[in-house]
């Protein structure tokens, strides 16, 4: 169970009823407004960063290696779009848990991360064999 979705709401509604018990209706507007900022900040960076991602091509990413080595465990799919400025191709069925999306770079190098309740669980790095010169 994801207590984030439980405990944000409750804990807004005890400030607000805080602020209501110091500081009558001055307090909740107060409380309210902190509260629609920090909101407000949140969907603009979603913006921003799913604006950036629009426009480039769906699974691509500069380095597969320097994005593999950036990742690390518990981080949301939103902070790894955020890091290769790319949608990733999805790779699992929609709606499935856990998802599954790959970033592949210009060399055929590609990092492919699995999200479980929507944190990266695990991620592999797959890099082609190199080609040998004769």
């Amino acid at each position: 169970m994801n207590f984030q979705k439980i405990l944000i709401p409750v804990l807004g509604v005890v400030l607000v009823a805080g602020a209501w018990r110091a500081y009558g209706w001055a307090g909740v507007a107060l409380v309210a407004s902190g509260i629609v900022m920090w909101m407000l900040l949140h969907f603009t960076r979603l913006t921003k960063v799913l604006g950036k991602a629009a426009d480039r091509p769906i699974g691509y990413v500069a380095s597969a290696v320097m994005l593999n080595a950036k990742l690390k465990p518990g981080v949301n799919l939103l902070h790894v779009i955020a890091m290769t400025q790319a949608l990733g191709e999805r790779l699992s069925a929609e709606g499935e848990d856990p998802e599954i999306y790959r970033w592949t770079d210009g060399g055929a190098s590609s990092v492919t991360c699995e999200f479980a309740k929507g944190k990266l669980v695990k991620w592999t790095l797959f890099r082609p064999p190199a080609a040998e010169e004769a």
